[in-house]
C-alpha cells in the first residue's frame, strides 16, 4: 500500500514540476533554467514544512507523510530530498559529514553525467 500511496503523489508531484516548467518557460523564457531553480527551491521549502508537521505523525500521517513528503515532493524535486538530508546533518553537527555528502553529490552527479554524456555519444558517433 505504502508503495501504491508513493506512485501517486509522485505521479502528482511530476505533473506539478513539469507543470512548472513550462509555465516558467514561456513567461521568462528558456535562456535561464527558471523552472527547475523554481521546484528546486519551492521543493526545498515544502519538503522542509512537511518534515516538520510529520514528526511524530500518527499512522494516518504517516500515510500523509509518505503521499506528500516521499511521492508527491519526490516527482516535484529530488532536490529538496538532498536539501533536507543535508539540513539535518548540519543541525546533529555533523558538519564534515555534511560537507563530504555535499561534495560528493555536486561532483559525483557532475561527474556522473559527464560520463553519461561520452558514453551516449560513443555509442552514437558508433552506430552512424
Amino acid at each position: 500500500m505504502s508503495t501504491l500511496l508513493v506512485a501517486l503523489g509522485g505521479a502528482l508531484g511530476t505533473a506539478l514540476r513539469y507543470g512548472c516548467a513550462v509555465s516558467l518557460g514561456r513567461a521568462f523564457g528558456t535562456a535561464f533554467p527558471y523552472g527547475t531553480l523554481a521546484v528546486n527551491l519551492i521543493g526545498s521549502f515544502l519538503l522542509g514544512v512537511i518534515a516538520e508537521v510529520f514528526s511524530g505523525a500518527s499512522v494516518a500521517g504517516t500515510d500523509l507523510r509518505l503521499i506528500l513528503g516521499v511521492g508527491v515532493m519526490g516527482g516535484f524535486t529530488t532536490y529538496s530530498s538532498f536539501n533536507l538530508e543535508l539540513l539535518r546533518m548540519l543541525e546533529q553537527g555533523s558538519t564534515a559529514r555534511a560537507c563530504a555528502y555535499f561534495g560528493a553529490t555536486v561532483v559525483g552527479c557532475l561527474a556522473g553525467g559527464f560520463a553519461g554524456l561520452l558514453l551516449a555519444r560513443a555509442i552514437t558517433s558508433g552506430a552512424s
